[in-house]
């Protein structure tokens, strides 16, 4: 049985860019797999490694992106392809709610933690949670997208 939907992208903007990592961070995947924002909510974007999806799964190696305001309201799903402007950079892997009601940590996996440093973000930069192309599939390794991660420009 089918059960989703088409969903309209969830978009919004950076207004504060993170520089940091961590190796033992500690936080804790929710166990639910979509989770609605309101347009005006500043969430905080994080990248990691992991792929685990079982509630609780502790999530250590991590890179802050940075915080983001929702330009509209939505359902963000995991499996969903996260942008930055015209940048695939990973799928929406799950929700840390450590810092709830205040926001959420949306983890971004992808294969490397980056930074908002490493990806030379700006305030100001579009964000955007797209639909996954089959938004009724689980999310797995053998299911990502199949887009090209946006790497960190070269230090030279």
């Amino acid at each position: 049985m089918k059960e989703n939907g088409p969903k309209r992208a969830v978009t919004g903007v950076l207004v504060k860019v993170l520089l940091h990592r961590r190796d033992e961070r500690g936080m804790s995947l929710e166990p639910h797999a979509s989770r609605c924002v309101r347009r005006g909510e500043v969430h905080e974007l994080v990248t990691t490694d992991h792929r685990e999806t079982e509630a609780g799964a502790r999530i250590d190696r991590v890179g802050f992106l940075g915080f983001a305001e929702m330009s509209c309201a939505g359902v963000l799903d995991r499996g969903d392809e996260f942008w930055l402007g015209d940048r695939f950079v990973g799928t929406l892997l799950g929700f840390d709610a450590c810092h709830f009601p205040n926001h959420y940590n949306i983890l971004i996996a992808r294969a490397e933690v980056v930074t908002g440093a490493d990806l030379a973000l700006t305030p100001e930069t579009p964000v955007a949670f797209r639909p996954a192309p089959d938004t009724n599939v689980a999310f797995g390794a053998e299911n990502a997208p199949k887009a090209t991660f946006v790497s960190a420009p070269s230090a030279q």
